[in-house]
């Protein structure tokens, strides 16, 4: 009996190890992609810290099949996911705006942030779908096989969204007039 306990103690100083590091390793990354999603700051912090919960409640069930990069973002799309569909998301903390800073003091810092945001606005007005897939793979570098496990639909799903996504940032570009590099 008391062999188990130790055994257990054990146990979870090592969940504890690991759950640190996950949370060390992806919290900034996290918080950038569910912002990038529900384009609030405030709802994005509060997401990202029921990502984290949900990641260590179910710690024990990660299977390895994946990378824990791909788990916890899977858990933040879905996350995400669901407020996106939730009534007071929907009724209540829609914003078309984007929070960003500009820093820098020359001219070329300046129209290159300027260039930056405009970016980033046309990115957050895109269809969550389209969001998603480009904040995805741009932002995140991810592959389209972790897209693909992420998002839990196919990698020919995910090649078509991103094209899709494209043709409608590159048409949002246009009108802008900035260039579609």
């Amino acid at each position: 009996m008391r062999k188990l306990e130790q055994a257990n103690i054990r146990l979870e100083k090592t969940k504890e190890a690991v759950f640190e590091s996950l949370v060390r390793g992806y919290v900034k990354k996290i918080l950038r992609l569910v912002y990038l999603i529900v384009k609030d700051r405030n709802l994005a912090e509060d997401i990202t810290q029921e990502v984290f919960l949900k990641a260590y409640k179910n710690l024990s069930s990660f299977r390895e099949e994946s990378s824990m990069q791909t788990w916890v973002y899977k858990i933040a799309v879905n996350e995400s996911k669901k407020y996106l569909r939730s009534w007071s998301f929907r009724h209540l903390f829609f914003r078309a705006e984007v929070d960003v800073e500009v820093v820098g003091d020359t001219e070329s810092a300046v129209l290159q942030s300027d260039s930056r945001i405009r970016f980033a606005r046309l990115v957050m007005s895109l269809p969550p779908t389209h969001r998603q897939i480009i904040v995805l793979h741009y932002y995140e570098e991810l592959s389209i096989e972790e897209m693909a496990d992420i998002l839990d639909i196919s990698a020919g799903a995910i090649h078509t969204r991103l094209h899709r996504a494209r043709q409608k940032l590159r048409e949002q570009l246009e009108k802008e007039g900035l260039e579609w590099i």
